[in-house]
């Protein structure tokens, strides 16, 4: 399976590369992700990250263009439970337990891009993230800090998207997408387990 992502990123890496000398457009991105995740339909405590990345775009014609990026960011939530002891005859709140989620992911999104106007467009697209890592890390009033792998979760994750972009210049541009949760990040017979995520940034086209 690793050999596989390897491949797929090096294919995504080759074609956004390989636009600085074609006529498509080329540029870098990036910005802030706030992920949201469920455990079964309970919602987790949110994530901040940023994500960064390089962007190609091919124009189809003068309204429609396809675009492709190769980003790096981190999804995931946050949980608590309270921790309680018997003291005497009595249940005595001593506490939180503590649970963060990391998922460290190559995201590669894939748009079909519409031009209201030369500088507004809509997207509607499929990302696709690939873990690179799953870190899980809890904190308990007794043990403290532990930090582990989390293997509940599957290698490729797929999110469909909307998002829509306006050009502040030739060269400068804003963005925003969110990634929808439909599809479950966690593999067969473990808890199920959905992430949808905003993602809000600046870019930069080179030509």
């Amino acid at each position: 399976m690793k050999k596989n992502i390897f491949f797929t990123l090096l294919l995504a890496v080759s074609g956004i590369l390989t636009a600085q000398n074609s006529s498509v457009s080329f540029g870098v991105k990036g910005g802030y992700t706030l992920s949201n995740m469920k455990f079964f339909d309970e919602k987790l405590g949110s994530k901040s990250y940023f994500y960064a990345g390089i962007l190609t775009e091919q124009p189809v014609s003068s309204q429609l263009a396809i675009q492709a990026e190769l980003l790096y960011t981190q999804l995931g939530g946050k949980d608590s439970y309270p921790w309680t002891e018997q003291v005497g005859t009595e249940i005595v709140e001593v506490g939180n337990m503590d649970f963060t989620y990391q998922f460290h992911q190559i995201q590669v999104p894939v748009s079909v891009k519409y031009y209201f106007i030369p500088d507004l467009s809509a997207s509607v697209g499929m990302n696709l993230g690939f873990n690179i890592s799953t870190k899980l890390t809890t904190v308990n009033p007794y043990a403290g800090e532990y930090k582990g792998n989390s293997n509940g979760a599957k290698t490729l994750n797929l999110f469909p998207f909307v998002g829509a972009e306006y050009k502040i210049s030739s060269s400068f541009f804003v963005d925003a997408r969110y990634n929808f949760n439909f599809i479950e990040v966690s593999k067969k017979n473990t808890v199920p387990t959905k992430i949808g995520f905003l993602q809000a940034g600046v870019g930069y086209r080179f030509k």
